[in-house]
């Protein structure tokens, strides 16, 4: 089977349907629409940081798309503070998924990505438009979280331990 293409005119109109089945908690149905814009128009940046935190919305679920797959799509946003601002947030929903895993190892782990995002924050907020503190909330965010749940760095003496020991 093949995929209909869509009309460059109802773009507008798919990107809020996309955006609304975001907040209803359906992130599969934002991604497939995203993507038909994408096929419609390639270089809509808006369907990119849509599909974006579609995809992200999903991280810790089956069927997820890797990190690193998302991250990659953010190479396609041509303006610099939303590539940093995108890429905290995937570090940040990569951390929220590590805690909701429950693996013995995600108090260093989710601290790790947490680190990662605050980075990726601490960047847009120096590109940000102004009136915008987004990646100041965020950065917040990522701060309580790790007060939360006590998230802390992996011992050092864990971190230079060899394979296999």
């Amino acid at each position: 089977m093949q995929l209909k293409p869509i009309s460059r005119a109802v773009i507008p109109q798919a990107l809020a349907k996309a955006t609304r089945y975001r907040l209803l908690n359906e992130p599969a149905q934002a991604e497939s629409i995203c993507r038909d814009v994408l096929l419609a128009e390639p270089d809509n940046q808006d369907a990119t940081f849509t599909l974006i935190l579609s995809l992200s919305d999903r991280f810790g679920h089956k069927g997820a798309s890797p990190m690193g797959d998302t991250l990659k799509l953010t190479e396609q946003l041509s303006d610099a503070y939303q590539r940093d601002y995108a890429r905290g947030i995937i570090f940040e929903r990569c951390a929220v998924a590590t805690l909701e895993g429950h693996s013995h190892q995600a108090v260093y782990i989710a601290y790790e990505y947490l680190q990662q995002a605050m980075t990726w924050y601490e960047q847009a907020e120096k590109l940000r438009p102004e009136g915008n503190e987004d990646p100041i909330l965020r950065w917040n965010t990522c701060v309580r979280m790790i007060e939360q749940h006590k998230l802390k760095p992996l011992p050092e003496e864990e971190q230079r331990m060899p394979v296999g020991e």
